[in-house]
């Protein structure tokens, strides 16, 4: 295996691996490094194992209501051994699925750590053993992992991150979630599904906070009305654990109350993963735990560049792989290289109801000096919503009055973390009122929904 390179990449999440897979593409002398499981986080133990869990508990529930489909079934149960067993294995698949394309793509794979070592210079440290690695350009794509609490650190037994609320042992009769973010939505919902007393607690004054206003107030009764107890801006200000259950101290409207669970999982966010890479020595500038860097990843430092989670948000695997393309562009010189347009980036939480959005909400917008048109149409109108037996929730949709560009999408329903990707081409394409408008939508799709909250916003509604 050679020791000099064009590019390395160190990391092989979303945005590592098809950084490498773009620059052996541009004929670029590729290698990756990685010191656990090729595709990294999102993988392994992030996006794609928790859409496996939240799979089996979609299909949990819709059993829970067999007769609303004329359907009948005794003693429906789960067996959370296998449930967990099918979500890792669905992670291996995808993970081996890596090492299939970094052959075909030619690309080496060191197996290690990695440490900046001085300009183009790299050493990789694997089992006691230390390799030399040079290359022209350095991609660093190290990820990130979750943050913790003052005082409230995860002991991989009862208190848990994303990585051990993946694979429990034995399901916990009574959960508490930290943070109502997308990751702590999406376990509270896994759980509450699968039978748990369900508490969460958020320190702003709503739970997913990053969504419209109008997503987050649905979401709520939604929950709620599943049995959810949410709690905002509330903290969890103490966790002791003793005899394998954690007592929680919970400040909200200026009381304290001491509650006992069975696990708490932690989702407060993540911080980048910028410890012992050798960032300070390099000069490579640091902030807040992210790595500082401009539109196409470089940091300032002569062939040191950094993408995806490493460089602060939003924290999504798909922002990640554009910036890595984007980087990769750049460095071998194309025209089209262009850096990207994070507003353009649609986010999703696989939560029940599903919850989709891209582009600015209207309190954003609205502070943002436009001057909005704001359409709404609710699943209750959509007819495949109603065959399908899901008719929560509602599409938004925010337009500039002025000139009638689309501001931003905003869905909570059925699919809606598919749909949004209608929205997410509309605004690249830079598409006004009037192409969505005379768009044709096709029947009976969940997709008309999104038609109706474009009319909406003209007073040009059909159906309701």
């Amino acid at each position: 295996m050679a020791s000099t390179y064009d590019l390395v990449v160190v990391g092989t999440g979303p945005g590592g691996y098809v950084a490498a897979i773009r620059a052996s593409q541009l004929g670029m002398k590729t290698a990756v490094v990685e010191r656990a499981e090729l595709g990294g986080i999102c993988l392994n133990w992030g996006c794609i194992p928790t859409k496996a869990l939240l799979r089996t508990s979609e299909i949990y529930d819709h059993l829970q209501h067999l007769d609303d489909f004329g359907l009948s079934a005794d003693n429906i149960s789960f067996d959370i051994e296998k449930v967990v067993k099918r979500s890792r294995k669905v992670a291996g698949q995808l993970s081996s699925g890596i090492t299939f394309l970094m052959k075909k793509n030619k690309i080496d794979v060191l197996t290690g750590t990695a440490k900046l070592a001085g300009k183009g210079k790299l050493t990789v440290e694997h089992d006691g053993t230390s390799q030399d690695v040079s290359a022209k350009h350095i991609v660093l794509a190290t990820g990130a992992r979750a943050r913790a609490l003052p005082g409230i650190e995860p002991d991989g037994d009862t208190i848990w991150t994303y990585r051990e609320a993946m694979v429990p042992k034995e399901m916990p009769k009574k959960l508490l979630v930290i943070g109502s973010g997308a990751i702590g939505i999406e376990f509270a919902s896994f759980y509450k599904t699968m039978g748990a007393e369900v508490t969460v607690v958020e320190v702003l004054d709503r739970i997913l906070p990053v969504e419209d206003e109008d997503v987050s107030a649905f979401a709520l009764k939604a929950f709620k009305k599943q049995g959810m107890k949410i709690v905002t801006n509330a903290k969890v200000t103490k966790v002791e654990v003793a005899r394998g259950q954690a007592k929680a101290t919970i400040e909200a409207d200026g009381k304290s109350d001491t509650q006992e669970f069975d696990k708490v999982i932690l989702a407060v966010g993540i911080t980048g993963n910028v410890e012992n890479i050798g960032l300070e020595d390099a000069g490579v500038k640091v902030e807040k735990g992210h790595v500082v860097v401009d539109g196409f990843g470089r940091t300032g430092v002569d062939g040191i560049y950094a993408i995806g989670d490493l460089t602060g948000p939003p924290w999504l695997a798909h922002k990640a792989s554009h910036e890595g393309i984007a980087c990769v562009e750049k460095i071998a010189g194309l025209k089209t290289a262009h850096p990207l347009d994070t507003s353009n980036i649609p986010g999703c939480t696989y939560c029940r109801p599903q919850v989709a959005s891209v582009g600015m909400t209207e309190a954003k917008a609205k502070d943002a000096g436009h001057d909005v048109r704001v359409g709404t149409f609710p699943f209750q109108g959509n007819g495949k919503a109603i065959a399908l037996g899901e008719p929560e929730g509602f599409v938004k949709t925010v337009f500039d009055k002025k000139t009638g560009e689309l501001l931003g999408a905003h869905m909570i329903g059925p699919e809606v973390t598919e749909l949004i990707q209608g929205y997410a081409v509309a605004r690249q394409l830079e598409t006004t009122e009037a192409e969505l408008m005379q768009t044709v939508f096709p029947h009976p799709t969940l997709s008309e929904a999104m038609h109706e909250s474009v009319l909406d916003a003209y007073g040009r509604v059909i159906h309701t």
